[in-house]
């Protein structure tokens, strides 16, 4: 890896790529939910999303600008509840590392990354969703020093 940068349109389409990745993962994770082709954005949105400063995403890139991973963040302000503190948190909305270059560490540097740049941000915390079948992924994020928040349980009509 080279570097971790703001990602840019010319990398919409290797962000689409990596975004087809990990639904595969979700699929065989969860069929009943997750479909085996899709979009979770489309290249509008996507362009939408590079332009819009609440909800940064960054890439990760080898030495020749070739991305190989992204994190999606998205910044969560909670101000004014009844019960909840004012807080500002970067909540990570999707992480994904290229699978012919993962076991390199690239995934650990993307959540550092976003990390440091939380805290440059004045955020109380930085949170993400992982869904239970995704062993992997919460395993990767247990060892790098998260710890569960919440649950969200459910039952299947």
């Amino acid at each position: 890896m080279k570097e971790i940068r703001l990602a840019q349109e010319k990398d919409i389409p290797k962000i689409e790529n990596l975004l087809e990745q990990i639904l595969l993962v979700h699929h065989e994770g969860r069929p009943d939910i997750f479909k085996a082709t899709g979009k979770k954005y489309t290249a509008k949105e996507l362009t939408e999303m590079l332009n819009d400063s609440n909800k940064p995403i960054f890439v990760a890139t080898d030495e020749n600008d070739n991305v190989i991973g992204y994190i999606f963040c998205i910044f969560k302000q909670q101000t004014n509840h009844n019960v909840l503190t004012d807080i500002k948190t970067l909540f990570i909305d999707d992480l994904c590392v290229d699978e012919s270059t993962r076991g390199q560490n690239t995934g650990k540097k993307l959540y550092d990354f976003a990390l440091d740049f939380a805290k440059k941000e004045g955020c109380y915390n930085l949170t993400l969703d992982a869904w239970a079948k995704n062993t992997g992924a919460v395993r990767f994020y247990e060892k790098l020093g998260m710890k569960v928040q919440k649950y969200v349980f459910e039952e299947i009509l």
